[in-house]
Formats: structure tokens, sequence, C-alpha cells
């Protein structure tokens, strides 16, 4: 009984890392799909992951006043806050280079309109939240973009499916919703996971989807 117990644990254990193993191993299929070489493939993770940790200044950062509330809006002061942009390697630069080399390998017309599509989307569902940055539902980008790369470019749906999340998100979402969430102040990276969320989660929930499809 106590070997069944061990053996149980460790299953249980080893059950978080055995879904992670198969979530991508069924990304790298729907990156394979989209025409990456396999041997590509893991410098493509290990770029998106680490490059996520690194973000790149866009121009000068500088001081500006902004209000903030507390105790349910009753108590309001001001204060300097730092605002300046950067953009994100692995959620933004990586992604963007990905995606001009996967146009190379997808119709253009269809995806454009796909990529179309996908801004209007993104810029209807992103909401700008004071303090956080731009919010923006985790699961309907990489869902809508599969769907728009299966109807409009059944050739390639998973590179039209990447190129539309990710054009979409960055444009639709961060772009131009960026005047609003520069007036709440701070650092403002694009593509940075905390603060312009979804254009790397979007691009591997787009691969993963594909993958299955």
């Amino acid at each position: 009984m106590s070997r069944i117990l061990i053996i149980f644990i460790l299953f249980v254990l080893a059950l978080p890392f055995l879904i992670l193993f198969g979530f991508f191993h069924v990304a790298s299929a729907g990156f394979e799909g989209m025409g990456v070489s396999p041997v590509w493939i893991p410098v493509l993770f290990i770029a998106m992951g680490v490059g996520s940790l690194v973000n790149i200044p866009l121009g000068k950062q500088k001081l500006v006043e902004v209000q903030e509330n507390s105790f349910f809006g009753f108590i309001r002061r001001k204060k300097l806050k730092a605002q300046g942009m950067a953009i994100n390697v692995g959620g933004a630069v990586v992604p963007v280079l990905l995606s001009l080399y996967l146009l190379t390998k997808t119709p253009l017309e269809p995806v454009l309109f796909a990529v179309m599509c996908m801004i209007v989307l993104c810029f209807l569902m992103a909401r700008v939240i004071p303090g956080v940055g731009i919010a923006l539902p985790l699961f309907a980008p990489p869902i809508f973009s599969v769907i728009a790369g299966l109807i409009l470019v059944p050739q390639n749906p998973a590179g039209a499916a990447f190129i539309a999340g990710t054009f979409g998100v960055l444009i639709g979402a961060d772009l131009l919703h960026l005047g609003g969430a520069m007036r709440n102040g701070g650092v403002f990276s694009i593509g940075g996971a905390g603060v312009f969320d979804g254009i790397f989660l979007m691009g591997i929930f787009a691969a993963f989807l594909a993958g299955v499809l």
C-alpha cells in the first residue's frame, strides 16, 4: 500500500510537468505547421521566454504629475511618476520578426484581411486599467485568430493565425490604446507581461490551437 501511495504522490507531483510538456509539444507542432524548421523551434521558445525579461526603452523617460485615489476615491493626492515606453523582446520583437518571416510563406491579401479583422477585434476588447496597463481577454485573441486563419487562409492557417494574432494585439490592443495608458503615468512595455500582456501568450496559444487542429 505504501508503494502505491508513493507512486501516486510522484504522479501527482509530475502531472503539472507532464501537462506543460504536452502543451509545448502541441505548440511545437503548431509552429512546425507554420513553416518553422523543427531545429529552430526550441531556439524560438527560449528567445521568447528569456526575451520576455528584456525591455528596450523607446525614447527618454519623463516625470509627470498623476492623481491617485485611495479609500474608495474619497482621498485624492497628486504625485510625480516616471513616464515612458519600452518594447519587450520576447513579447513583441521576436513575434513580429517571426510574423514577417511567415508572411513570405503565406498568401498576402487574405492574411492582411485577417490582420485587419484582428486589429478591430482586439481594439474593441482591450481596456485601459489605471496602474496596470492594457487588459485583454487571454483566450479570445488566439481563438479568433485561429478561426480567421482557418477560414481566410486554409493553405496555411497556423501561420496566418500567428501573424493576425500578433499584429492584431500589437496594433489593436497596444498601440491604439497607448495614449490612454500613458496618461496614467508609469513605464509601459509593449508586449511585456504584466503591462501589455497578450502578444507572447497569444502567439503560444495560437500555435497550440493550430497544433491541435
